[in-house]
């Protein structure tokens, strides 16, 4: 049976007490902003008119919504409230529109994607490529950052979905999850590194070189702390912090530095298929360094446009053809 939306006493009241788009508009603009002014300018529209709006907005819904300090306004809880509905349905429209744009016009759209830098090179260029031949009028768009930026930009919809972790510090309950399994990682060096002509035989060979890791608190260098300690080996005393894969190959490349990175950048910038040496060298060492699980991640309550769907199919199917050669080999 198709569900139908019938409105009952009480549940159009804002609408027939006179709310409008721009109300809505307004403040979730004022929730970004914290100021009439400013918000006043993102929607074109004159400081007293946004003002009048407010007055409006408060009338309409019987409570008050803010309250005035000298460098702006301060949302009450019923503004906090408001104001997020109000992107929400906001944002609902958008989709909508987008939607129905590219049903009407056939599969086409722009779809943007996010990924942590492993998935970007394993998962999504394999995913790309196949998709400018089965999609080509479809426009993608990626971003490789770390995982709570790509959660904040999907939940302001600047992304569509991404692959990568849903961290501590992130609510999960607006995401919906499918673990695709652990990101490995090899130490690499300069392929000339005294290193490669005299292997080490394990991290303590190692301690005595510079280090470059990504800074405190993140995920790689958090896997490689605790790697050290569960295997009773003493940090290194000289580290760089970066999250900059390019400054860190940059600076392996140009010292006797060491570093942790994914298997693809390594594969990337190391050796070739055709056996010329490449400008990176794997330590044949911690073979079982890994950083935890990551995901391809989407909207628990946004749905994806069509464009977006075919590209999100597309990604799962390239983790289930991964899975089944996972379990052949």
């Amino acid at each position: 049976m198709t569900e139908t939306y019938i409105p009952n006493n009480g549940q159009d009241k804002l609408i027939s007490r006179g709310l409008k788009f721009n109300h809505l508009r307004l403040i979730a603009a004022l929730g970004e902003t914290g100021q009439i002014s400013a918000s006043a300018a993102l929607l074109h529209m004159a400081q007293p008119s946004a003002s009048r709006l407010l007055s409006e907005l408060e009338y309409i819904v019987g409570n008050k919504l803010y309250s005035r300090h000298p460098r702006g306004i301060i949302l009450n809880e019923s503004g906090l409230l408001l104001a997020k509905k109000a992107r929400h349905m906001l944002r609902g429209l958008d989709d909508m529109n987008r939607q129905i744009i590219e049903t009407g016009e056939g599969l086409r759209g722009a779809v943007s994607v996010g990924a942590v830098t492993t998935p970007a090179l394993e998962i999504l260029l394999p995913v790309i490529r196949h998709a400018r031949v089965t999609h080509p009028n479809i426009e993608i768009s990626v971003t490789v950052d770390t995982s709570p930026k790509l959660a904040e930009s999907m939940l302001n919809g600047s992304i569509d979905f991404y692959i990568g972790r849903i961290t501590e510090e992130i609510d999960p309950r607006p995401f919906r999850t499918r673990i695709i399994g652990k990101e490995p990682l090899v130490l690499i060096v300069r392929s000339d590194h005294p290193l490669t002509r005299d292997a080490p035989k394990d991290l303590s060979d190692c301690t005595s070189y510079d280090w470059v890791l990504q800074s405190s608190g993140e995920l790689m260098r958090h896997a490689v702390e605790k790697y050290f300690a569960e295997h009773g080996y003493k940090m290194p005393t000289q580290i760089l912090n970066t999250s900059s894969v390019m400054m860190t190959l940059a600076i392996i490349s140009q010292s006797n530095s060491i570093a942790p990175v994914s298997h693809p950048i390594a594969d990337f910038y190391g050796d070739r298929e055709d056996g010329t040496p490449g400008r990176i060298a794997r330590l044949p060492i911690a073979k079982d360094l890994y950083v935890t699980d990551y995901s391809l991640i989407s909207s628990a309550d946004r749905a994806l446009s069509p464009a977006s769907e075919a590209i999100f199919d597309l990604v799962n199917n390239r983790l289930d053809v991964n899975k089944t050669i996972e379990i052949k080999d």
